[in-house]
C-alpha cells in the first residue's frame, strides 16, 4: 500500500523538531532574522499573535487592570537591588554601556568602521523583565493605602540572551504582556496571582484549545525572587511540556528592595505586596506543537487571522466573472451578517492567478479553520463546497448555502471543540501514574515517554539530583492533585497527600 503523501516532510513521527521548523515556513510565519536569535514575525504569525493580544487584553481589561509603558533599558543599579532577581537572569542579560558610535578609517583596508564610544556612566540591560523599573515607578506612586491595589499591564518585548534559539519557543527578543501589581495585603496579592492564574487557563482553553494542567512550581523552580510562581503546563504532541504561563506572588521582596512603601489604615508605613504574570509569542511555538498534522499549521477560529478563505474555480474563462461575483456575495454576506465569538466572521476571497490546487495546499498549511470552493456548477446549484482543517485535507462536504450560513457559527465552535477534544484525549492518554523509583526509573528509558505523576516530599536536592540524572523537571505540583489519599513518596517513602508531575519540556 502506497504512503499518503504530506505537504510536509518530514513528518512529525521522522522528525518532530524539524517538522516543527517546516510548518512554521510552510505556514508562511516567521523567519530567523540576521541579528542572531531573533525573528522576523511575518503578517501571518504576526495576525495570530494580534488575536492572542486583543483577546488577553480585553481579558485584563475585565478585570480591573490598566496598561502602560515602561522604558526598554533598565539601569544595572536597579537589577543589583534585588539579588536573587539578579542572579536569576545574569546569564540572559543583554547590556549596553555607549551612547555613540564614531566613524574610524582602518588603516590596512581603508574602509570607515563605526566604533563605539562615549562609555555610559552605567550600564544599561535591555529588560529581561520589568519587575525592577516598574518598582521604582510603584515606589514614586503609591502613598496610602488609597492608592491600592494598583493594577498594570504592559505590552511590551524583552530580551534574553538565548544560546539555542528556535522560532516562537525560544528565541532572543520576544514579544509578551508583563502584568504587575502592588496590594495592600498578602491576601489580597495571592488573591490577584489565583485569578490570574485562572485567566490564563481559561484563555489557553476557551481561545487556543489546549488543555492546560494547572499547578504550582516548586522551589527549585521558582521564578527568581517570587515566594510562589503557578504555572499552566501543556502537553505538545511529542509529550513534552511547555510552560504556557506563569503568575507569581513576589511577596514584599520587591518592595522592600525598590521602597514601595504605604501608610495604612492605622496610620502606619508598611511595604506593599506584589505580584507579576506574563505569557509571550511562546503561546504560538504551543499552538503549533499542540495542533499542527503533517499537512502543516491547524489553528483554532479565534486566532486564524482568516477564518473561511473562499477559493474561486474558474476552469473556463465565460464563467470565470459568474463565480468572482458569487464569491464575492458570500463573503460580503458573512462579514455583515454573522459573528462567532463576539465579533465579525473573517473571510478571505483568494482572487490570485493561481491554480485552485495551489491555492488550496497554501491555505491547508497556513491552517485556515474553513475553506469553501466555489465553481460555476455551485453558483447554479446555490451549493458550496466546505473543507474543515480539523479534517482529511481532501474531506470536502457540499452543502446548500443557506444551510451553510445558518449553521456557520456553530461550525466554527465544532472545530474548536474537536481540536480540544482531540489534544485533551492525547494528554490524559499520556500521563501515567507512578508510585515506585523503579519505575521511575524505567519510564524515563523510553522514548517519548510523556509525563509522570507521583506522590513527592523530597527536598529541593533531592528534586534537582533526580531532576538532572534523568533531563526532567518536575512541571508543576497540580491544584487538583494536593488532597488525594496519602501515599508513599517514590524516593523518600513518606507519606504524603502531594503529587508532582514530572516531565521533559522545551
Amino acid at each position: 500500500m502506497a504512503k499518503p503523501k504530506n505537504a510536509i516532510t518530514p513528518t512529525r513521527e521522522e522528525d518532530f523538531p524539524e517538522w516543527y521548523q517546516q510548518v512554521i515556513k510552510a505556514a508562511d510565519m516567521a523567519e530567523n532574522s540576521e541579528t542572531r536569535g531573533c525573528m522576523v514575525i511575518k503578517p501571518w504569525g504576526y495576525g495570530i499573535w494580534e488575536a492572542i493580544q486583543s483577546d488577553l487584553d480585553s481579558r485584563f481589561k475585565a478585570t480591573g487592570h490598566q496598561n502602560a509603558y515602561f522604558p526598554l533599558l533598565i539601569p544595572l543599579s536597579y537589577l543589583e537591588k534585588e539579588a536573587e532577581h539578579a542572579e536569576g537572569f545574569a546569564t540572559e542579560c543583554a547590556v549596553v554601556t555607549h551612547h555613540r558610535l564614531e566613524a574610524e578609517k582602518d588603516s590596512e583596508t581603508g574602509k570607515t568602521k563605526l566604533v563605539p564610544s562615549g562609555k555610559l556612566t552605567e550600564p544599561y540591560v535591555i529588560r529581561p523583565t520589568s519587575e525592577t523599573i516598574i518598582g521604582a515607578a510603584f515606589s514614586r506612586w503609591v502613598e496610602s493605602y488609597r492608592d491600592l491595589p494598583l493594577l498594570i499591564n504592559q505590552w511590551a518585548n524583552v530580551m534574553r540572551w538565548e544560546m539555542r534559539p528556535r522560532l516562537f519557543l525560544r528565541t532572543a527578543e520576544f514579544l509578551w504582556q508583563e502584568g504587575h501589581t502592588a496590594h495592600e495585603s498578602q491576601e489580597e496579592a495571592i488573591v490577584e496571582t489565583r485569578m490570574i492564574h485562572q485567566l490564563y487557563a481559561d484563555f489557553l482553553r476557551e481561545v487556543l484549545a489546549i488543555p492546560v494542567v494547572m499547578g504550582e512550581k516548586t522551589e527549585a523552580e521558582r521564578f527568581p525572587g517570587a515566594e510562589m510562581t503557578l504555572t499552566v503546563e501543556a502537553m505538545v504532541q511529542d509529550k513534552k511540556a511547555i510552560q504556557a504561563g506563569t503568575s507569581h506572588y513576589l511577596g514584599q521582596n520587591f518592595a522592600k528592595a525598590q521602597n514601595i512603601t504605604f501608610v495604612g489604615r492605622e496610620n502606619k508605613e508598611q511595604h506593599v505586596h506584589t505580584t507579576s504574570w506574563g505569557v509571550s509569542t511562546r503561546l504560538i511555538g504551543t499552538l503549533i506543537m499542540a495542533h499542527a498534522d503533517d499537512d502543516g499549521l491547524v489553528l483554532p477560529p479565534r486566532v486564524a487571522p482568516q477564518q473561511i478563505v473562499i477559493i474561486p474555480v474558474t476552469p473556463k474563462e465565460e464563467t470565470k466573472e459568474a463565480v468572482l461575483e458569487s464569491c464575492e456575495a458570500i463573503a460580503q454576506t458573512i462579514r455583515r451578517d454573522y459573528s462567532y465569538a463576539g465579533a465579525p466572521i473573517r473571510v478571505h476571497v483568494d482572487k490570485r492567478d493561481f491554480g485552485g490546487g495551489v491555492k488550496k495546499w497554501e491555505w491547508v498549511k497556513k491552517g485556515v479553520p474553513i475553506r469553501l470552493e466555489i465553481g460555476p456548477r455551485d453558483v447554479e446549484s446555490r451549493k458550496v463546497c466546505v473543507q474543515r482543517r480539523d479534517r482529511p485535507a481532501n474531506e470536502k462536504d457540499f452543502v446548500e448555502r443557506e444551510e451553510f450560513f445558518q449553521n456557520l457559527e456553530g461550525l466554527l465552535a465544532e472545530i474548536h471543540q474537536s481540536l480540544l477534544a482531540r489534544a485533551t484525549t492525547f494528554r490524559d492518554e499520556n500521563i501515567t501514574e507512578i508510585t515506585t523509583l523503579e519505575d521511575f526509573t524505567l519510564h524515563w528509558n523510553r522514548e517519548n515517554p510523556g509525563w509522570i505523576t507521583t506522590p513527592w516530599a523530597g527536598s529541593r536536592t533531592e528534586e534537582e539530583e533526580l531532576s538532572k540524572e534523568h533531563k526532567i523537571t518536575i512541571r508543576c505540583l497540580p491544584i487538583d492533585g494536593q488532597d488525594g489519599e496519602e501515599a508513599k513518596c517514590i524516593l523518600t517513602g513518606t507519606p504524603t497527600k502531594q503529587r508532582a508531575i514530572w516531565g521533559r519540556s522545551y
